[in-house]
């Protein structure tokens, strides 16, 4: 087998074990779900516990999976006990999309370029080749200067305001959800660390905040 066959080879094994975390990721997240449709009484408090407690270390896990819909399990809790979990979920979501956008600074261009080219996405793959030792500011003008000259550069001009809505937006989970957009953000290096992390825990606050001050008054949740 020639040079090239392999690492066509070894880009489709690459792209199989990405899918069957992304297909793994899913199973799971509907199996945590489906392990949370208790009711809740006193005899079974123990349980509801252990419930809760898994399913938080799920949650940070799954939600930082690139199409994966973690943040069902989330909104789930949130629905099941009400504006006393909200705090716990709202840290947790802080703590996943942080953990994605980690692995995306972890990943060297070098990884992310030889897995494009082995796909043969060989324009995409030089291109992420051509940001290696390049910073911030260096990276936003060459990315500026190849995007199409429409949409593409006031999105990265106000990227900060554009994750922002993004992260919140209703059907995300098709651009990666929110662990996709996080590792994004990581591989972009146009976001420092302090800047993601305030940036995050100002984003995904309004609905928390809402639920708080709200929550009693929706019916059904235990006060």
């Amino acid at each position: 087998m020639d040079t090239q066959a392999k690492r066509k080879l070894a880009g489709i094994l690459k792209l199989l074990i990405l899918i069957a975390l992304i297909v793994v990721g899913n199973l799971f997240t509907r199996g945590v779900l489906e392990g949370m449709e208790v009711s809740i009484r006193p005899s079974n408090e123990p349980m509801l516990h252990r419930i809760i407690v898994t399913s938080m270390i799920a949650y940070v896990f799954l939600m930082a999976i690139p199409f994966v819909p973690g943040v069902e399990i989330g909104l789930a809790l949130m629905m099941l006990l009400g504006p006393k979990i909200v705090p716990l979920v709202y840290g947790c979501t802080l703590v996943s999309l942080c953990l994605g956008f980690m692995v995306g600074r972890f990943l060297s261009e070098a990884m992310i370029s030889r897995f494009l080219m082995d796909l043969h996405l060989f324009r995409a793959g030089r291109f992420i080749e051509r940001l290696q030792g390049l910073d911030s500011q260096q990276r936003l003008s060459l990315m500026l200067e190849k995007s199409p000259r429409r949409l593409v550069p006031v999105l990265l001009r106000h990227r900060f305001l554009t994750l922002m809505v993004v992260i919140n937006l209703p059907g995300n989970m098709i651009i990666g959800g929110g662990g996709g957009l996080a590792m994004v953000a990581g591989i972009s290096r146009l976001f420092s660390i302090p800047q993601f992390v305030l940036l995050i825990a100002v984003a995904i606050s309004p609905l928390p905040l809402l639920l708080l001050l709200f929550g009693d008054m929706v019916g059904g949740w235990p006060v």
